[in-house]
């Protein structure tokens, strides 16, 4: 899975390295949990020196999670390990950074592991942190309504049409081409599905005048002309025909 293979490479380099420094002490574990008719959560806790907590929460195959983190303590970060791992993740947060979003590649329980480096955890040094953790396809995600009549998928596929869409990634005005398969509902409503080349998968939710991106994240989406422009994180841009949404 395309998300996965880059990261799986990095987790086998520095997995050993970040999960010897949090030896010492067990683990703990948590549960998270959402709110009724919420697929998000915002989450504030402390760590210090060898300490480690491992957030816990059940996701299902093919949804798309989401996590970022801020803190008090720059060797303060997370992994994501998916079910049955105990320590080769598929993101390190020493290496990828703050934010992560990713396809779930099975069912089952994900843990978010939080924890000091271990330069930071041997002088027990302390940290404060805010973990905010979305799950796209819960209880928040409106439904999209009934595609007009004759929007027929495209073979061997679950979308309404394929294509590509003008985005960049890091920098606005890039030339780049994303990959797109779009589910349509009813006029207005639809599933965009654009991954950048070699990047991972984005789910862009229109719903009428507004568009979404999954608990987590930070997006800004606006009409200019017949096009939607729409930034994520403040470093994906991705420019969606209209004709993309409502259908030709």
């Amino acid at each position: 899975m395309r998300v996965l293979r880059p990261i799986l490479a990095l987790a086998l380099a520095f997995g050993a390295a970040s999960t010897s420094a949090r030896a010492a002490e067990p683990i703990e574990s948590r549960p998270v949990t959402f709110a009724r008719g919420t697929s998000a959560a915002t989450i504030t806790g402390t760590l210090k020196g060898g300490q480690t907590v491992d957030y816990i929460l059940r996701g299902l195959a093919g949804q798309s999670m989401s996590v970022a983190m801020k803190s008090s303590h720059a060797a303060n970060h997370f992994n994501v390990l998916p079910p049955g791992s105990n320590d080769v993740a598929i993101f390190v947060g020493s290496t990828g950074g703050e934010r992560w979003s990713g396809r779930l590649p099975k069912d089952g329980e994900y843990k978010i592991r939080v924890y000091l480096m271990r330069s930071a955890a041997r002088r027990d040094e302390a940290a404060r942190y805010t973990l905010t953790v979305g799950i796209d396809g819960g209880a928040a995600a409106a439904p999209l309504g009934k595609p007009r009549p004759g929007d027929a998928k495209v073979a061997g596929t679950p979308y309404h049409a394929t294509g590509t869409v003008p985005c960049a990634i890091g920098a606005a005005g890039g030339d780049a081409r994303c990959a797109f398969g779009v589910i349509r509902g009813t006029p207005g409503n639809a599933e965009v599905h654009v991954t950048p080349p070699g990047g991972t998968r984005r789910v862009l939710r229109f719903r009428g005048p507004s568009v979404s991106a999954g608990g987590a994240e930070k997006v800004t989406g606006r009409k200019s002309g017949d096009e939607w422009l729409v930034d994520v994180n403040d470093r994906e841009h991705y420019r969606i025909p209209e004709a993309v949404i409502s259908g030709g």
